[in-house]
């Protein structure tokens, strides 16, 4: 199924352009799933309509779903409330009845990525696009799989279920109770949901649209994500510059504004594959509104990332590592080799990367950038890497 993450800086018009392109898709055949996760209802308001917790039609081919995060959360926390009762009578903790939970900051977040999981496990729909929050909570959004299934590895490695027999034992001696059997049942359980949203994010069908207002905020905000996406081996298909004012308007525009929306798009072009929409002189509202801005077509075959390990043993005796850092200043990119995994940073990004196994085995000798590509030299580690014939 091909998949459009769409965010951009807050204000940017991220709904509508999900919702235009969403309905476009739908009325050239499409089977078409729009997701959003805002808990108010601004999907619906674009679309002229209401949306709910439950996907509807929203138009012929196309759903509409704002997932509910209050239900999922109350859910959550009673079945762990069940599972943990021996842990929390030992604490005298008193339990939460359902009624008195409210969801967390983030509980619309957690249940977005349910849903995203959810609709790519599906064979109803060729196409999802998702609403995602403004650019930096739809970055750590992102993120966010992959590091819950690290810490989960961490906390709870799996191979210390194979000492279950011990734990009664060592409970005694510890003079506290020891992990129960459902609490690694329940890692399990969250790293293979984690992982279905990790390949969903990662798969080749899946791309990111950037939408922005041309202007200073907007171009500040495009690099910002620009690099956050970067970090996580995804870059912007398009980016959509919005609400583009009329240059030959009988009643015209500040000559400024267009000046300015004028050069910020020619400064995207150099970089971005760009799409225009237009102003409408009025927030679009409807069917027909949404069908005037003229969204994107959607392109069947995204080009993926790549992240390539280069051979150069026999010229260089080295195996190169390239990653795409478009954009990224040298002076605010810092690598750390820990064990098999490399901890990069660029400004207030940071992501800790699996080496590829083939590098495993070597020492870092050195790193570069250049023309927006981080390229990292590995060394052959002679105790670890077998003798070339």
């Amino acid at each position: 199924m091909r998949t459009i993450l769409i965010t951009g800086p807050g204000g940017s018009g991220r709904t509508t352009l999900a919702a235009a392109t969403a309905l476009e898709a739908a009325r050239r055949g499409t089977r078409t799933l729009v997701l959003s996760a805002d808990r108010t209802d601004t999907l619906g308001a674009v679309l002229g309509l209401r949306t709910g917790t439950t996907p509807a039609e929203a138009a012929p081919g196309l759903t509409a779903w704002r997932p509910d995060a209050d239900a999922r959360f109350r859910e959550d926390l009673v079945t762990f409330q069940d599972r943990a009762s021996g842990a929390l009578d030992l604490l005298g903790a008193a339990r939460l009845d359902p009624e008195e939970v409210t969801p967390l900051p983030g509980a619309e977040e957690l249940a977005l990525l349910r849903a995203l999981r959810d609709a790519a496990l599906s064979d109803s729909y060729d196409l999802l696009v998702v609403d995602l929050p403004p650019a930096p909570q739809a970055l750590a959004l992102l993120a966010l799989p992959e590091e819950l299934r690290r810490y989960l590895r961490r906390l709870l490695p799996p191979e210390r279920q194979a000492a279950r027999a011990l734990r009664p034992v060592l409970g005694r001696l510890a003079g506290v109770p020891m992990p129960a059997e459902w609490l690694y049942e329940t890692a399990a359980r969250w790293d293979v949901e984690l992982a279905a949203v990790e390949a969903v994010v990662a798969d080749r069908a899946t791309s990111v649209w950037l939408v922005a207002e041309p202007g200073p905020a907007g171009a500040a905000a495009v690099r910002s994500a620009a690099t956050g996406l970067a970090l996580r081996a995804l870059r912007p298909e398009i980016l959509v510059a919005n609400r583009l004012v009329p240059e030959n308007a009988l009643d015209p525009w500040p000559a400024g504004l267009v000046a300015q929306q004028r050069k910020a798009v020619e400064e995207w072009r150099s970089t971005y594959g760009i799409h225009g929409l237009p102003h409408l002189g009025r927030d679009p509202r409807g069917a027909d509104d949404l069908a005037a801005l003229a969204a994107p077509a959607v392109n069947q075959a995204p080009a993926p990332v790549e992240w390539p390990v280069t051979d150069r043993l026999a010229d260089d005796g080295v195996l190169v590592w390239h990653i795409p850092l478009p954009g990224v200043i040298r002076d605010e990119l810092d690598l750390v080799r820990r064990g098999d995994e490399l901890v990069v940073t660029t400004g207030s990004f940071r992501r800790v990367v699996p080496l590829p196994s083939v590098l495993r085995r070597c020492t870092v000798s050195g790193a570069a950038l250049r023309e927006g590509e981080l390229r990292i030299r590995f060394a052959p580690d002679p105790e670890l890497w077998p003798p070339r014939a």
